[in-house]
């Protein structure tokens, strides 16, 4: 298959930018959290803010609808095209995929993705989001910014 290595260079890629959006949503919240405790302003961004609440509520809504993420779908797809079993181990794939995917029952996984968009949902809340992030939320009984 002449396009093969494109195919798994292409899948690749598509498995690290699945990182990239974990990281972007687990960070996130813990970025707004201690973000919020050490006075760092661009943690209350609005457009941070709303792209990180956004990118939570896709994988929840996934998660209840059943659906796989369609970054998994697309990877997959792609290492077929290159010849490969879905998963089947590159490097990349190999390192950065035991950090992504579990064996679990699927009802595990939306039970997660729906506790954390709570957590996001709830610093949303205590933490609010800043026009031109120029405030953050002092902490509790702490010096103001």
């Amino acid at each position: 298959m002449p396009d093969a290595p494109l195919y798994r260079l292409l899948a690749d890629a598509v498995l690290l930018v699945h990182l990239g959006v974990v990281i972007f949503v687990v960070g996130g919240l813990v970025a707004v959290v201690l973000g919020n405790l050490r006075h760092w302003r661009w943690v209350n961004a609005r457009a941070f803010r709303l792209a990180h609440l956004g990118a939570i509520g896709f994988v929840v809504l996934q998660a209840w609808l059943g659906q796989h993420c369609p970054l998994t779908v697309l990877e997959s797809w792609l290492r077929q095209q290159a010849g490969q079993a879905p998963y089947a181990a590159s490097f990349i794939q190999h390192w950065v995929g035991r950090v992504l995917f579990y064996d679990a029952p699927f009802w595990v996984f939306a039970l997660a993705y729906t506790v954390f968009g709570g957590l996001v949902v709830a610093a949303w809340f205590y933490y609010p989001p800043q026009r031109g992030a120029d405030r953050c939320r002092a902490r509790p009984g702490g010096p103001s910014a």
